[in-house]
């Protein structure tokens, strides 16, 4: 089957994962908090950047690579973390990475991801990053970065965003908890969708592995709160500094909106910032993320990131016109993932690539050095 032809943009991943995962789960990968605002403002973001076509550029050759944290990357973009990515699908942490590995980008897995960096090691290539939710117990920090480190992992990526439990209504109201519970409510939206039963069956049911050396029966939490929390602390510039001196590699801070927030962290040593709103599921009077990465551009040398609400490869160039200097994807994957199973992935990959070329044709840029400056936009009338 030409994937192509049946699965052109995101948007057609995303529409076939809707009708193969129960609600529940759909809702955990698919929903914001509060009333969703934030996530559509990530949207808003991106569709008001625009760019002036150029004509009369001949023949053209497209390079996509970029260097970044002294590296040079094929593409652009990696695999952002999701917790809990096994829920989604069975495998999906080795899919990703081993996808991941194969194009030569950065994958980043989550602290409370359905396997552990033990669990990951035979799967992950060189730029295999993790991304630290800060446990509060030093003893437990530190053994945490000893078993990254020794699983193969190069990057730590701090979360800083997500200093308590958001409440993720939609995800509420679906019925699902942590660790999931197999109630009659949740067994009648599993029967509704064989596929993704049947490839869950294959594996033990998802549960956070990372943690489970540190914690063990607690089950007594908020339904969108889960072990995690009980382990978490809420990081301080204090926090960091400890993490630059007990971790060799590169340190990225993920969920930066503030541009003041720069210096303090450049000077703390860190390698780069990550502007990010969790996707709109954290907060839901937040703005969009691409809105913030200008000001913070002008505010720091150090390079920096972006996600939240990337759906394809023009997204991607808007970002990096902007001033990132690279871009993560999470739900975009896992659509992938949840459509078309473990080759999902890499066909994620292959659309962001294609769709990137086929705009940098109309820019008239064969590299991403050459992007023009964007523009912006007129808002879109409402349907």
């Amino acid at each position: 089957m030409d994937l192509h032809s049946t699965y052109p943009g995101i948007a057609d991943l995303k529409e076939k994962a809707q009708r193969r995962l129960p609600k529940f789960v759909w809702d955990y990968l698919d929903s914001g908090t509060g009333a969703e605002n934030g996530k559509a403002r990530n949207r808003q973001a991106l569709d008001q950047i625009g760019f002036l076509p150029r004509i009369l550029k001949g023949p053209m050759h497209f390079d996509l690579t970029t260097r970044f944290l002294d590296r040079n990357y094929p593409l652009p973009f990696g695999v952002a973390p999701v917790g809990m990515s096994g829920l989604v699908w069975q495998g999906a942490e080795q899919a990703l990475a081993q996808s991941a590995a194969q194009a030569g980008i950065p994958y980043v897995l989550s602290t409370v991801a359905s396997q552990s960096p033990e669990d990951m090691a035979p799967h992950i290539g060189p730029e295999a990053w993790f991304q630290l939710y800060p446990p509060k117990d030093p003893e437990i920090r530190q053994d945490l970065l000893n078993r990254v480190r020794q699983a193969g992992f190069s990057t730590l990526v701090l979360t800083v965003d997500v200093p308590t439990a958001s409440r993720r209504e939609r995800q509420t109201r679906s019925g699902l908890t942590h660790p999931p519970r197999l109630t009659p409510r949740l067994l009648a939206q599993i029967a509704q969708r064989p596929a993704w039963a049947t490839a869950m069956a294959r594996g033990s049911r998802p549960r956070m592995r990372t943690l489970d050396k540190y914690i063990s029966g607690q089950d007594n939490l908020p339904p969108t709160a889960h072990i995690g929390y009980l382990l978490r602390a809420s990081p301080d510039m204090e926090y960091v500094t400890w993490l630059r001196d007990h971790w060799e590699g590169p340190l990225i801070i993920k969920g930066v909106l503030r541009a003041e927030d720069a210096d303090p962290l450049q000077r703390a040593g860190v390698d780069a910032l990550w502007v990010s709103t969790h996707g709109g599921r954290q907060f839901d009077g937040a703005p969009g993320a691409l809105d913030r990465v200008p000001e913070i551009r002008a505010a720091t040398d150090l390079p920096v990131i972006f996600d939240s609400g990337v759906e394809g490869g023009l997204d991607i160039l808007r970002a990096l016109a902007l001033g990132a200097d690279f871009v993560m994807l999470g739900r975009a994957f896992h659509y992938g993932l949840a459509a078309l199973g473990a080759s999902g992935p890499d066909h994620v990959i292959d659309i962001l690539k294609s769709d990137m070329e086929a705009n940098m044709g109309q820019l008239g840029a064969q590299s991403l050095r050459d992007l023009p400056a964007p523009m912006a936009l007129r808002p879109l009338a409402p349907p």
